[in-house]
């Protein structure tokens, strides 16, 4: 498997697509649930419920794959990502909006699973160059995903949902004729059992993969803050629609796309994965400060170019920390609790800047100050965990590898 390059293609064509799926509905969903006079508050209820259910279901999708392999879970959860965007499109009240969210939450693990499966056919010394690649799927489903999003919503507000559906419905299906499993059946056995979640700290041995997380923890409440409202943000601030939101994710994909596929293998070798953690959650909290300056079109896009670059130096490089910081037994449930704690973060980020954005009218010079001002102080806690990030060398990694797998066998036995 590890041998051929086909299965890392075939699996970022299927991140991409369903990014395009997710990216459809980024600048739609808050306006969508206008229709149904939501209040932001409750815009940010519902942006948090996926959320909440991924918090709950991500360590058990994520067990699952270390038990059965990436392969099923993969089409398991794509397969309720199109039933929840089903559900939405055909929503006519507030009550759907929340049904289909919560169906897309809780069989929402395809993401983690495919960094999982990345993990399982890479080398651990190539693995930020293998995660970059669902980066730059992030990155040009973000391309696509919103310009389209916007494009469709000139149909219908639902239109976006009902196209996306039948998106993720043709990827299950690419998924389940082209995609091999990634997992040996060794690797399977060993972690047939459950383990409680403190166990995957355990595997990792020390402060590492706890100062990962956390650190991924609090970037992701900022930057899920940041998403939930930039919609709401540019309507009231510079009057921009659905399609000229569209617009701006696709650029702002674009430059995802380019940093996290094509540069940040090569970042990685010249400066260390530390340093590109420090770096972009440092980009981020400076970006999020300068955002409620944005008093033209020319200067949003400017600084959302920051967030942009900050966000794809820190995603890939946490990801590819926390991969090697546990074996290939482990790497399903520690992506998965990772993805757990991104969840959790997503719960908060969106109902608290639901709540801040409100404080101020959009007439209001203060519009947006307390929001991105806040989620900039929440990245400057991510700044410092992740200067406590060790930078560990590939000796040390085998090392550290090789003890992991002799724990597994002891318990085993």
């Amino acid at each position: 498997m590890a041998k051929g390059r086909s299965p890392l293609v075939i699996i970022f064509i299927t991140v991409f697509i369903d990014l395009v799926g997710f990216g459809i509905v980024i600048p739609v969903l808050p306006l969508y649930a206008k229709n149904f006079h939501a209040s932001d508050a409750v815009i940010g209820l519902l942006l948090g419920s996926y959320s909440g259910m991924q918090f709950f279901f991500a360590p058990i999708l994520g067990r699952m794959s270390d038990k059965y392999g990436r392969r099923p879970v993969l089409l398991f959860s794509i397969l309720g990502t199109s039933l929840g965007f089903l559900v939405m499109g055909l929503a006519n009240t507030l009550w759907l909006l929340f049904v289909a969210r919560i169906i897309d939450g809780a069989t929402g693990g395809n993401i983690s699973t495919a960094q999982a499966y990345i993990a399982d056919v890479t080398p651990p010394e190539k693995r930020s160059s293998g995660m970059g690649l669902i980066g730059a799927a992030f990155g040009l489903g973000f391309i696509f995903g919103p310009a389209l999003g916007g494009v469709l919503s000139r149909i219908s507000l639902a239109a976006p949902f009902l196209f996306a559906a039948g998106l993720a419905a043709a990827n299950a299906i690419a998924l389940f004729f082209l995609l091999p499993e990634s997992l040996a059946h060794e690797h399977r056995t060993k972690a047939g059992g459950r383990a409680p979640i403190r166990q995957v700290f355990r595997e990792a041995g020390s402060w590492q993969l706890g100062a990962i997380i956390a650190t991924y923890f609090f970037g992701t409440v900022a930057f899920a803050l940041l998403t939930a409202t930039y919609p709401l943000f540019t309507e009231g601030r510079l009057n921009l629609d659905a399609l000229h939101n569209g617009y701006i994710f696709a650029y702002l994909g674009l430059i995802g796309a380019i940093i996290q596929g094509g540069f940040i293998g090569r970042l990685n070798k010249l400066f260390g994965e530390k340093t590109l953690a420090v770096t972009g959650t440092l980009v981020l909290a400076i970006s999020m400060f300068a955002l409620p300056s944005s008093m033209s079109v020319v200067r949003l896009v400017l600084i959302s170019t920051g967030i942009a670059v900050g966000n794809s130096l820190v995603t890939p490089t946490l990801n590819a920390m926390l991969s090697k910081s546990v074996g290939a037994s482990w790497q399903g449930r520690a992506l998965g609790v990772m993805q757990s704690a991104a969840s959790l973060a997503r719960i908060l980020g969106p109902v608290l800047g639901g709540v801040l954005l409100g404080t101020a009218g959009v007439s209001s010079p203060h519009f947006g100050q307390a929001p991105y001002w806040t989620a900039a102080a929440i990245m400057l806690i991510a700044v410092g965990l992740a200067t406590t990030l060790r930078q560990s060398g590939l000796a040390e990694l085998e090392v550290s590898k090789a003890g992991t797998e002799s724990r597994i066998g002891r318990g085993a036995r």
